[in-house]
Formats: C-alpha cells, sequence, structure tokens
C-alpha cells in the first residue's frame, strides 16, 4: 500500500522561508509522478508543483521563483522549498503521486494523482 506522509509545516511571517518533505513507502518516487497540492480556507485544492519521473518540474505561476520542487530518490522523500512566503500561501499542504503499472503522462498540476497524504498546514501571517 502506498503511503505518503508529509512534515516540516508551520508558522512564519511573511517573507519567511519553509521546507515541506513527503516520505513515500510502498512505491519509488523516481518512477512515478509527484506533486505538490495546497487548499486554503473556503477555496478549491490547487496544483502548485509537480516532478516528473526524468525529475522535469512544473510549477505554477503564483508561486514561480519562491518554491521549487525536488526529490531524493535514495531517500525516496520528495521536497517543496518555500521562500519568500505571502499570507496568501497559508493553506494545508497536500503530497500526491501518481503509482499505476502503465507509464502515463505526469498530471503536472491537475489533481489526476491516486494516492494523496495527510496534508500539512502552512500559516503566513504578515
Amino acid at each position: 500500500q502506498v503511503q505518503l506522509v508529509e512534515s516540516g509545516g508551520g508558522s512564519v511571517q511573511a517573507g519567511g522561508s519553509l521546507r515541506l518533505s513527503c516520505a513515500a513507502s510502498g512505491a519509488t518516487i523516481s518512477s512515478n509522478c509527484m506533486g505538490w497540492f495546497r487548499q486554503a480556507p473556503g477555496k478549491a485544492r490547487e496544483g502548485v508543483a509537480g516532478i516528473d519521473r526524468d525529475g522535469s518540474t512544473t510549477i505554477a505561476d503564483s508561486v514561480k521563483g519562491r518554491f521549487t520542487i525536488s526529490k531524493d530518490n535514495a531517500k525516496n522523500i520528495l521536497y517543496l522549498q518555500m521562500n519568500s512566503l505571502k499570507p496568501e500561501d497559508t493553506a494545508m499542504y497536500y503530497c500526491s503521486a501518481l503509482v499505476t503499472s502503465f507509464q502515463w503522462e505526469c498530471p503536472h498540476l491537475r489533481a489526476a494523482y491516486n494516492y494523496w497524504g495527510q496534508g500539512t498546514r502552512v500559516t503566513v501571517s504578515s
């Protein structure tokens, strides 16, 4: 069974940084599509960043230049480095994975992943 466990969330002032981690078990992140999503109170879930099997990345315009997605294949951990945080970045952040026997095209920022973590909360104060 695939499990994704996020960590690294917390409270930070505007302009600060956080690094989120997603530890995966039951699947190898190097051979699957991975992504980060967020959901603010009263808003729909939105894609923040995606990383393909070959390491190529897709970043949402709203966080481009501030957020970076990466993965450590040896540790089987996905990361989201968040810099220059803004109050509008406040949300629950979720790790996602597309794990299938067929290598579909990666969803990038679309929510077409089939495994999700429980989320980690990020609060940015002004």
